[in-house]
């Protein structure tokens, strides 16, 4: 299918999406107007012919970040739900989903899913839990939540969230509540990532528009396990296809980088000085996009800070930047890599001759894994800035502008509330929240917390450190509740007070965008029985009617609780979450999602009438809306007269809004009083969301804030780097962060054809390592971290290199005996420890088991993995607070004893690591007092007082 056709399709209109053939006897996909009564023939029945009727209503995967849209079949005889498909009107995933979307079946089924509200009866962490009702479970969560804030203890309330898979909704409640406890896993994924970006443009993350790229250039796999790589794999192909020519670095040989034109596989952490080396050469050749790099980039501040007393012109700072990186040769780079210098000069050509048609994109990887991974990050789009592939067709964008968040109109006023747990002194400009420091700031004695909700996640595993993360989920003087909202059993459920089930894809309301291309969509998730009640007249009262079991939406949850916390309204809370329609009732989500779509998606209301709906009841129909398609050079649009009324220019030329005081909070990122940016030829336009709204080589920000060593795109040297690592004692570099193709985190371990795919757990080591430790594939070897050891089977593949061994992050999972769990992917184990010390080791591994399910009697695998993470010491880096995931262990044969899967850690060890990183931050405030740069991105964002560290009387 041609760009152009790809482009034609919206869901704006029933047309189905790419591939889906309308004639009227062959399609790839039902046409939207058979979807409220489409008709198959029940396969299994074959050879007879047996007709089933489905109301097919969409909804949104919920297994990754794509949130790639969905097709419930809803059965007219029995309300069941059969299967689940491609939605083709969604403009993000165009009805082709990867494995993880029909499994969203396996989950609504799943034999040993919660199914109702659970409340510990033993001590905690003791996994004897007893049903409990919704009413009480909520009644004693509310009564908690009041007296922290009505004692205004408003910082002992904590909402830990996984992926979202929603945007808005939570961070309106914990508004609304008063509260600052919005903690997320930003920095076990993304934070170095985030940070490179952010002090570019403000934005925190990439776009790239791959369809129309002549180079795309990544870090990692983006095509199997990357950043929304359903969407982008699909777009990545097809550039392939149409000639583009794709570069992957990574030290594996993943499946992506078997389809690049060029892999190289460098010592992890030495990315940087490759792109640096190709960033001076092409300022050393002239080989940048000039006119672009002059209007758009700080370049008068980077001579005034580095070159003070320098004339300020543009041919003048070319000859200083080109002076500045001289040292950045490719032999350099090469030599810091340990790789081959054709390939540096292969990446200049490619880089080089894309133009502005050059799409860049890096997550996690190198940027998650490296003491100053934000840098890689920086570097990479150094290369984006010089050839002006920012904002272009075929370029990256910001991801701002190729996302579109839906905001319920009635806003609660910004807190004035700041957590020191959350926002410490010591990591002013991390991104996001500090999260993984959670346990150790509770030993500390740095606070409590009353309540503490963990949301689709899982601490105890996910987390680096995890005994750490059981001392403090089992210390009830630190962690008064602990409340899971989870729909499947995992680790850190276990260590919960409550656990509440919550709807997977298919059974809960949430919107959701993503910036999957050069587009913006808004897409909607639905509990799909519930819509297929109300079409054929069935009465229902909330999502639990619908839904298998009690299981509840978590708006709904959300509505009550808050409803519950607010009883009688006094605390100003109770009327956001009240009807309009109906006053002194709660609203419903009906009402909720008819005012969003109404009121908050640009277009929506024009688009549902021409088809003779309400915005709620297109959305209900088609599942998402495409707001924006084909969106470039938004930088560069003029600011009307009433953007500009009123407002005055800096001395740096940014536009400000007058008179903006401390009582009002800055977005969600940018300053509060920006709004856009003055060039020197006089034209106004918007800009970026930095604080001087140009791309920033040189962040005024990082040098203000203590790093002005790193102001500019430079290398810093890793953690892991090879200099630091003693091969002759058998030291490796560890790489514990690239995914398995089909699992991710806690929300498809109870899906069975997930797991039939990816279900062994070897330790990659590169052929000749693996001979000079005289192991081979299959044997047991231990690597010895700094806090503990773990045991693995080692993997002998010429896939890896020399110097670097890999273990995937999503195995591992365990269950101790007698505790609920999953068992399609869980071993059992046994805890124990002796005073600072703590043992796990498996007694059985994964085993075909009797349920309502056949398949479960079937397993064919029995690996669960082995839980690495245990094993790591929190490694925070000092600037955007990111878990540096990867590890200088030492890897030997196993030694006498030792079993598969064992973990043994020392807490005390860990005790020491943490401190050690935390001496290497460089603590606010910092300028005029603030605790944090204002335009960093927050989610819930507090009025602009609580910024200041001291507020003026």
């Amino acid at each position: 299918m041609s760009t152009d056709q790809n482009r034609r399709e919206t869901a704006g209109s029933p047309v189905p999406g790419p591939g889906v053939r309308t004639h009227e006897h062959l399609r790839s996909y039902p046409h939207p107007d058979t979807w409220d009564h489409h008709v198959e023939h029940d396969a299994k029945a074959h050879p007879r012919k047996v007709a089933h009727t489905y109301s097919l209503i969409p909804t949104t995967c919920f297994n990754c970040e794509s949130s790639c849209g969905l097709l419930a079949y809803v059965d007219h005889d029995d309300l069941s739900v059969k299967k689940f498909e491609g939605n083709p009107v969604h403009p993000g995933s165009r009805g082709r989903n990867c494995a993880k979307g029909p499994a969203t079946i396996n989950q609504a089924n799943d034999p040993e899913r919660i199914l109702h509200p659970m409340k510990r009866v033993g001590p905690r962490g003791s996994g004897q839990f007893e049903a409990v009702s919704w009413d009480d479970a909520i009644a004693d969560i509310a009564a908690r939540i009041r007296s922290a804030i009505v004692e205004d203890r408003r910082d002992e309330v904590m909402y830990h969230v996984g992926r979202p898979g929603e945007d808005g909704f939570a961070e309106r409640v914990l508004a609304a509540w008063g509260v600052d406890g919005h903690n997320s896993h930003t920095n076990v994924c993304s934070s170095s990532g985030r940070t490179g970006y952010t002090h570019w443009m403000g934005f925190d993350r990439p776009s790239p528009d791959y369809a129309n790229a002549q180079t795309i250039v990544l870090l990692s796999a983006h095509l199997e396990t990357g950043h929304y790589f359903n969407p982008h794999a699909q777009r990545i192909m097809e550039a392939k296809q149409r000639g583009a020519k794709v570069v992957v670095l990574d030290p594996r040989l993943s499946n992506t980088a078997s389809h690049a034109d060029l892999w190289i596989s460098p010592w992890p952490g030495s990315e940087a000085a490759i792109f640096l080396a190709v960033a001076a050469t092409l300022i050393r050749e002239r080989r940048i996009d000039r006119a672009f790099v002059e209007r758009w980039v700080n370049w008068d501040v980077y001579l005034e800070r580095k070159h003070p007393g320098t004339p300020v012109v543009f041919e003048t700072f070319l000859e200083h930047l080109e002076a500045d990186y001289a040292e950045w040769t490719p032999e350099r780079a090469a030599e810091l890599a340990r790789i081959p210098v054709e390939q540096v000069h292969e990446l200049t050509k490619l880089v080089g001759q894309a133009g502005t048609r050059l799409a860049t994109h890096t997550w996690r990887s190198a940027t998650a894994g490296n003491l100053g991974g934000w840098q890689i990050a920086r570097a990479l789009f150094f290369l984006n800035v010089l050839t002006g592939a920012v904002g272009t067709e075929g370029g990256t964008h910001p991801n701002g502008w190729d996302k579109f968040i839906a905001h319920f109109p009635d806003k609660p006023e910004a807190n004035d509330v700041w957590s020191e747990m959350l926002w410490p002194t010591e990591y002013p400009l991390c991104t996001n929240e500090m999260s993984i420091l959670l346990p150790h700031f509770l030993k500390d004695g740095r606070g409590r917390l009353e309540v503490y909700f963990s949301r689709v996640y899982n601490p105890i595993w996910v987390n680096p450190d995890g005994f750490s993360w059981i001392e403090a989920l089992t210390d009830e003087s630190k962690v008064g509740l602990h409340v899971a909202l989870t729909p499947t059993w995992s680790e850190s459920a276990t260590f919960a007070d409550y656990v509440l089930p919550m709807g997977h894809a298919g059974e809960r309301h949430d919107t959701v965008s993503m910036e999957t291309h050069a587009g913006k969509w808004l897409a909607f998730r639905q509990p799909v029985r519930r819509v297929a009640m109300a079409q054929q007249g069935i009465a229902f009262q909330d999502s639990r009617d619908a839904n298998p079991g009690e299981v509840w939406e978590e708006n709904e949850f959300w509505y009550e609780l808050s409803w519950q916390i607010d009883p009688d309204g006094s605390l100003g809370i109770r009327r956001f979450f009240e009807s309009r329609e109906h006053p002194g009732q709660k609203m419903t989500m009906d009402e909720y999602y008819e005012i969003l779509f109404a009121e908050s998606v640009p277009g929506l209301p024009e688009a549902a009438a021409e088809r003779g709906l309400t915005p709620l009841e297109y959305m209900r129909k088609f599942g998402v809306f495409e707001v924006a398609k084909d969106q470039f050079a938004l930088h560069e649009r003029v600011l009307g007269a009433d953007e500009l009324a009123g407002t005055h220019v800096d001395d740096q030329g940014v536009v400000r809004k007058p008179d903006v005081g401390l009582d009002v909070a800055p977005p969600l990122v940018g300053e509060a009083d920006s709004v856009g940016v003055q060039h020197r030829d006089g034209t106004v336009t918007q800009g970026w969301l930095s604080p001087s709204r140009r791309l920033e080589l040189f962040s005024e920000t990082l040098a203000d804030w203590g790093w002005e060593e790193h102001a500019v795109p430079a290398y810093f040297e890793s953690h892991v780097s090879a200099r630091r690592i003693d091969r002759g004692n058998s030291e490796f570099v560890l790489m514990p962060n690239f995914r398995l193709p089909t699992l991710i985190h806690t929300r498809s371990g109870n899906a069975k054809y997930l797991n039939e795919i990816s279900n062994t757990h070897p330790l990659w080591t590169n052929v000749d390592d693996a001979r000079g430790l005289g192991i081979a594939t299959g044997d047991l070897v231990r690597v010895t971290t700094e806090i503990g050891h773990f045991v693995a089977r080692a993997w002998a593949t010429e896939a890896i290199r020399p110097g670097v061994v890999g273990l995937s992050h999503h195995m591992g999972r365990w269950m101790q005996a007698g505790h609920p769990g999953s068992r399609w992917v869980m071993g059992t184990v046994e805890l124990g420890h002796e005073g600072s010390v703590w043992n796990l080791r498996y007694t059985d591994g994964i085993r075909p088991f009797e349920s309502s399910d056949p398949d479960s009697s079937r397993i064919t695998w029995d690996d669960p993995g082995v839980h690495q993470n245990l094993a790591f010491p929190v490694q925070p880096d000092p600037v955007s607070g990111m878990h540096c995931w990867h590890q200088l262990v030492q890897v030997t044969p196993a030694q006498p004893g030792d079993e598969y899967g064992d973990v043994q850690v020392d807490v005390a060890k860990s005790r020491e690591a943490y401190r050690r990183w935390l001496e290497m931050t460089r603590p606010g405030p910092g300028p005029g007092g603030l605790r944090r740069p204002e335009f960093l991105m927050r989610h819930v964002t507090p009025k602009r007082s609580a910024y200041l560290a001291e507020v003026p009387r």
